[in-house]
């Protein structure tokens, strides 16, 4: 059966969630319902069951948060709207995880900015690194991805750190990056880049709160690990 309308009524994902709720669906028929389509021969149960297989993921759920928009249109029967559905179902699990966890964000609990940025940044294949503005009350002023790659002293500007700083009269910020690896370890880069950024926080008199690595549901706090001083 490749179509929809052929199954029995009562296997029909969009019947199901009317009658019983979303609760009652399964990750392939929750995915079916958005897709709404399949393809010749392929009924859009039968599409979802594909994607949610397509990567070698301990999580078929998970294994969305890691699909690029190439690596979904290499699957038969997906197109660019359906990649773009894909995408922003993926964007809105981060961007829902994040706006939870905000309520709870404290600048002297290094968990919370953690778990801020955890959904955001632990499925991701490269290096991001994300500086936290914040003024004399240590509110959270404005957020900047400085740069995507590997965190090394090529790629990360003490000095546009700090322009912008400047620019939004931040007294102080916290370094956010992420360990494609899941093993938030600091690396001996890690450690120096950061040390060097503090050094230079100390003499324009805009402090370095913490470097903070996400990993795979973990973290490492460089303050809280004494490699700030």
């Amino acid at each position: 059966m490749n179509r929809m309308k052929e199954l029995p009524v009562q296997e029909r994902p969009y019947e199901k969630c009317l009658k019983y709720g979303a609760r009652m669906l399964s990750n392939t028929e929750l995915l079916s319902v958005i897709l709404r389509t399949g393809t010749v021969g392929c009924s859009a149960r039968d599409l979802a069951g594909k994607i949610l297989k397509s990567r070698n993921h301990e999580s078929e759920l998970l294994s969305i948060m890691h699909l690029e928009k190439e690596q979904l249109l290499e699957i038969k029967g997906v197109g660019n709207a359906k990649a773009c559905q894909i995408l922003c179902i993926a964007e809105l699990a981060k961007r829902i995880a994040s706006e939870k966890a905000l309520k709870g964000l404290c600048f002297d609990m290094p968990s919370t900015i953690a778990e801020y940025y955890m959904e955001r940044l632990r499925h991701l294949e490269q290096e991001q690194l994300y500086v936290m503005y914040l003024d004399s009350k240590c509110n959270l002023i404005k957020e900047h991805c400085l740069t995507t790659g590997s965190v090394n002293r090529s790629l990360i500007s003490s000095r546009e750190i700090f322009l912008e700083a400047l620019r939004c009269g931040a007294v102080s910020f916290v370094l956010i990056h992420n360990h494609p690896s899941g093993d938030p370890t600091p690396s001996r880069a890690d450690i120096s880049v950061s040390k060097e950024i503090l050094t230079g926080g100390q003499l324009v008199g805009i402090r370095l709160l913490d470097h903070i690595i996400i990993g795979d549901r973990q973290y490492c706090s460089l303050n809280e690990q004494n490699l700030l001083h």
